[in-house]
């Protein structure tokens, strides 16, 4: 099973993460069940497909970051491009559409009202797609990889703040208050082809260096101190018993890095490209009903004009 087979469950399945996990998918349901007659205006009702989303939101969340494709995230670097994929531009739309409106509307409108609303300009489309992808960019640089990869509280706090960014560049696409105006048509669609460039320089300095770039993947001794932070343990220990990241490895190292390049590419350019003849041929259809409105009404004001009613006679 990729290796996973010599490491015990607690580094396969990080049992710590997963509690967190299913109390925070405890807390969604408690939200939505009993809680919504306390916090919900109008109908409290969450459609069961509502809740589907959220709960696989949260079960790709676990598998990227604490279950096994994190572990083998630290082993081979295309699972490594998977969990970010998994973390960053597949579960937050999941989660953001599995919360209803209601909790949307109590969300922004406490950030309204702290002191965090002068950050609200993050939330401004071209910005946040400047702020996901340069950071989702930035960390794809191999110094600052390997050193986010050996400094386990810097890793955390990157993560978190990268998943932010992604929510606030979902927040454009999905509008998950759909009362609300958001962008549409014509501009919703420049905004997604404006993601599905700004990632493009970064999997392209991986999918063509001709050479592994990350010590991580490549570095016996870095490997096993990155490893250190997902099974307990000697570090020295892992390095004397399987001698490096190659053990795990079905690919050579930039035959890996490529295809984790290449895999990262792919999963952004179906998505995207899937939004984008969704919100096109929605935009088509928009502007098609509208033609046809104001044919029918220049229609039916040609007939009046060329045809008025009959004077009206007095008794």
């Amino acid at each position: 099973m990729l290796g996973l087979e010599y490491f015990n469950f607690t580094a396969v399945w990080s049992p710590v993460f997963l509690a967190f996990m299913l109390l925070v998918t405890a807390g969604y349901f408690v939200l939505i069940g009993p809680g919504a007659e306390k916090w919900a205006e109008g109908d409290v009702h969450v459609p069961v497909g509502r809740k589907v989303l959220f709960v696989t939101g949260m079960l790709l969340l676990y598998l990227a970051q604490g279950g096994p494709v994190e572990l083998l995230g630290h082993m081979m670097f295309s699972f490594h491009m998977l969990s970010m994929a998994m973390s960053y531009l597949l579960a937050p739309p999941l989660l953001m559409l599995g919360l209803p409106p209601w909790v949307w509307r109590r969300v922004t409108a406490f950030l309204a009202s702290s002191p965090l609303r002068v950050l609200k300009f993050l939330a401004r489309p071209v910005v946040a797609a400047v702020v996901f992808n340069g950071l989702f960019s930035f960390y794809h640089l191999p110094v600052v990889h390997d050193y986010v990869m050996l400094h386990f509280g810097v890793h955390r706090v990157y993560y978190v703040i990268l998943f932010i960014a992604a929510v606030l560049m979902w927040w454009t696409l999905v509008n998950p208050l759909p009362k609300r105006a958001g962008v549409q048509g014509l501009k919703k669609m420049g905004f997604i082809f404006l993601n599905m460039v700004l990632l493009t320089p970064a999997c392209g300095l991986i999918i063509f260096a001709d050479e592994p770039l990350y010590a991580t993947y490549s570095d016996p001794a870095v490997w096993a101190r990155a490893m250190g932070y997902c099974v307990t343990g000697d570090p020295a220990q892992l390095l004397r018993q399987f001698g490096g990241p190659q053990f795990f490895g079905y690919l050579q190292p930039n035959i890996d890095q490529q295809v984790g390049g290449i895999l990262m590419k792919f999963i952004q350019e179906f998505i995207f490209a899937s939004m984008l003849a969704y919100v096109f041929y929605h935009w088509y259809k928009q502007e098609n009903r509208e033609n046809d409105q104001e044919e029918a009404e220049g229609a039916a004001l040609s007939n009046s004009t060329l045809n008025p009613p009959p004077p009206q006679t007095g008794s």
